[in-house]
């Protein structure tokens, strides 16, 4: 296995339906124009409430990847 370098950057995902795909949905994005992806960690959930219930989910995550050699 050979050494590699990595670049972490900070993303914010959201959705109407989940965290799960608030998640996904940065990734998703991300991975449009990043190469490499290999993990992420969730920083922050946060979301908007309207009429008493959940209405939007908002994720900040960090995502790892790998530069190039």
């Amino acid at each position: 296995m050979s050494d590699h370098v990595y670049k972490k950057i900070e993303l914010t995902g959201s959705s109407k339906t989940s965290v799960e795909d608030a998640i996904q949905n940065a990734i998703a994005a991300a991975a449009k124009s990043l190469q490499h992806l290999d993990w992420f960690e969730v920083l922050e959930v946060r979301g908007d409430i309207s009429n008493g219930a959940v209405d939007h989910y908002q994720v900040s995550l960090k995502v790892g990847f790998r530069l190039n050699d």
